[in-house]
């Protein structure tokens, strides 16, 4: 970094953004969606357990447990959203942004465990089926699908805003493909007696969680390891910023997430020694905000460019790509 006084000192920091009332407008209207998706699905838990119970139906115990791993993760999801809502302080500059990824994490981690028993109980219940009550079986597979209907009405309009409103968008999808698979576990063990169907819903709703679980621990793995988002290329970005007049050299280029919508840039830039002399630094800085902000198709709007002049390299400890 530069000291005070070196022809550099001026510019260092000079792009860098701070997030602000976007976010908490965002996340303001995360936590409605979500308030409204956890009332409706703890309300179907509810139901589906008391349905498990008089029914014995493998399948309704399942979704129902899958329902509760659900409502469980609406009511971390909105506290991670009420969380993001705090503002940065002097140790945490980004605030609680990042809360969104670690909840979407833990949904997922419980879902997987989730699948993974439903899938080892499926197999046990085909081995030893048992008896189930079609009629109170269906009724309860409809409640659920009606209930998971109104939610994912509530959600669809955010789910592109937020991992975290993804996640509880996704697991209220499946929940509702579970009532569907219910519905016909019910259907079919009333027309034909196969009380196996009941155990082959079950394993059926264990295979829509688990694919869903690995998708969104990965893309949370992903933030978390500050891993370049899949919509940008760094060598592209590197291109582009080259291409602007008087830039000689990028270095130490990072771009990560601090949370689903938060791409953040950081770049070491040599420019031409005479342009700490005749004024041109600033324009140069607005040409490279300018540049990542609009040129890609996840703008970069929190960006940092630290300005050298090429004899800066000999001060700088390493050196990255």
């Amino acid at each position: 970094m530069a000291r005070a006084g070196d022809p550099a000192a001026y510019h260092h920091g000079m792009t860098d953004s701070t997030h602000g009332p976007g976010h908490q407008h965002g996340a303001g209207s995360s936590r409605s969606r979500l308030a409204i998706a956890f009332g409706i699905t703890a309300s179907i838990l509810v139901a589906e357990v008391i349905g498990a119970w008089l029914t014995g139906s493998l399948a309704l115990l399942v979704d129902a447990g899958h329902m509760l791993t659900d409502a469980g993760g609406l009511l971390v999801a909105l506290v991670a959203a009420n969380l993001m809502l705090r503002p940065p302080t002097d140790r945490r500059t980004w605030g609680l942004l990042r809360t969104e990824v670690l909840a979407a994490g833990a949904q997922a981690t419980v879902l997987l465990a989730v699948g993974i028993y439903a899938l080892i109980e499926g197999l046990r219940r085909l081995a030893e089926p048992a008896d189930v009550d079609a009629d109170v079986l269906l009724a309860f597979g409809i409640i659920g699908l009606a209930g998971n209907l109104v939610a994912l009405a509530v959600l669809a309009g955010g789910r592109d805003g937020s991992l975290n409103l993804r996640a509880a968008f996704l697991e209220v999808v499946n929940d509702a493909l579970g009532s569907v698979a219910v519905i016909i576990s019910a259907v079919v063990v009333a027309t034909t007696g196969w009380t196996r169907a009941d155990a082959l819903a079950g394993m059926v709703i264990a295979a829509l969680i688990l694919p869903r679980a690995l998708v969104i621990l990965r893309e949370a793995g992903s933030v978390l390891l500050e891993s370049v988002p899949r919509e940008l290329d760094l060598t592209e970005i590197r291109t582009h910023l080259l291409g602007q007049p008087h830039v000689l050299e990028v270095h130490d280029l990072h771009v990560s997430r601090i949370d689903t919508g938060t791409p953040v840039l950081t770049a070491h830039v040599v420019v031409e020694h005479g342009c700490f002399g005749d004024g041109h630094t600033m324009e140069i800085l607005r040409s490279l905000q300018d540049c990542v902000a609009e040129h890609f198709a996840l703008p970069l709007d929190h960006s940092t460019f630290q300005l050298e002049p090429p004899s800066h390299r000999d001060h700088e400890g390493h050196l990255h790509s």
